[in-house]
């Protein structure tokens, strides 16, 4: 029987990746797609994911529109990629995308999926985890139906990518957003594996992957995506900043998470300044998974064999 999904992401290049990741494993079930107004703008972004369900062929799966907006802003310049992947050549003339605002809330949407499904759902969330915490404080009964919740946020033995002022530089970014409900979200008991920076500051965009993955060209998805991760390279030019693969690699978890090796601690969330949103060890905090290191070299080949599909 199919892995049953719930995808919450937040629209940026890596999420939409990771979207299309989904789509391609054979024994998953995406029943439905939520985006958060994190790392993008949300009009672009759900045109963006809906774009890419017709790419597939899969206009069937509902979205669902964030409309909580976090603590902590992501840049402006990060949030209008969407525009970019918009316009792309194999997306830019798909028929008309839907009114943003038709679309059930996310926490809506949320609750709507869980409550029909007919087995237990996994939730993989790669962007902030605030819609999955508001759906649930709304129907908590709901958290019988979650098989695990995957989620790449944290960092735990390493430096975060936070570079703001008024922070010390300890936190990852989809925990800064909303640190108050990244804490929410340790309370509730939940299934819960994080995929930290620890590990995916081992998976970098590289140019030796991407000169690979054109010589796949006659693919389609390997075209597309190809032209996604080429945007990248210059993403962020205000920073000395590497564009990971922080959101694919927790998404690939999903099929191959005999490649991960994980580790169970005790966390807690620091809720503000100056080390809002740091993820840390602690004795007294709340059960959970963490990935502590993957095997890189199969992970890149699983993401060329996945885009050949």
């Amino acid at each position: 029987m199919a892995k049953l999904v719930l995808m919450d992401h937040d629209g940026a290049i890596d999420d939409l990746l990771s979207q299309l990741l989904v789509l391609t494993m054979p024994d998953t079930e995406l029943i439905g797609v939520t985006v958060t107004p994190a790392d993008c703008y949300i009009e672009p972004a759900l045109e963006s994911a809906y774009k890419l369900l017709q790419l597939m062929g899969r206009e069937d799966i509902p979205l669902g529109r964030g409309d909580y907006y976090g603590i902590n802003a992501f840049p402006n310049e990060w949030r209008a990629r969407p525009e970019i992947i918009n316009a792309l050549p194999m997306l830019i003339n798909l028929p008309k995308s839907p009114d943003p605002y038709t679309y059930l809330s996310a926490p809506e949407l949320i609750i709507e999926r869980l409550s029909a499904a007919t087995d237990n759902v996994t939730i993989l969330m790669t962007g902030p985890c605030s819609n999955l915490v508001l759906a649930l404080e709304q129907a908590p009964e709901l958290t019988s139906k979650i098989a695990e919740v995957v989620w790449m946020a944290g960092a735990f033995r390493t430096s975060g990518n936070v570079q703001m002022f008024q922070h010390d530089g300890s936190a990852e970014w989809n925990v800064f957003w909303d640190p108050v409900s990244s804490q929410k979200l340790l309370t509730l008991g939940l299934p819960l594996t994080l995929i930290p920076l620890d590990v995916t500051n081992n998976v970098p965009v590289t140019k030796q992957f991407l000169s690979t993955l054109a010589t796949q060209i006659d693919y389609p998805l390997s075209n597309l995506t190809g032209q996604f991760w080429a945007l990248t390279l210059d993403t962020i030019p205000s920073y000395h900043y590497t564009y990971f693969m922080w959101d694919i690699l927790a998404t690939s978890y999903l099929a191959i998470p005999e490649q991960f090796k994980t580790e169970r601690i005790k966390a807690s969330i620091s809720t503000r300044p100056p080390n809002a949103g740091q993820t840390y060890l602690d004795d007294n905090g709340y059960e959970l998974t963490i990935a502590t290191d993957a095997n890189t070299s199969f992970f890149y080949d699983y993401l060329l064999e996945q885009f050949k599909r």
